[in-house]
């Protein structure tokens, strides 16, 4: 998803089926490896790719992987 567009801690973990908790941590580590950046507007707080190779490394992922 986030290949595509930003989103949101809540939209995220919607998405994934997944506690809004267990989608804030794994965020909060990928953007502390420098994958994600986050921005503010308002009240939310979204996140988007902040690493321009990221899509060039999924690509690769699902071709090898399906």
């Amino acid at each position: 998803m986030l290949l595509q567009d930003r989103y949101t801690v809540g939209e995220l973990a919607e998405a994934c089926k997944i506690q809004s908790h267990m989608a804030s941590e794994h965020l909060r580590l990928m953007q502390h490896c420098g994958l994600l950046s986050s921005q503010r507007d308002g009240r939310k707080n979204y996140y988007e790719i902040a690493e321009p190779h990221l899509k060039s490394i999924m690509d690769c992922i699902v071709n090898r992987f399906g």
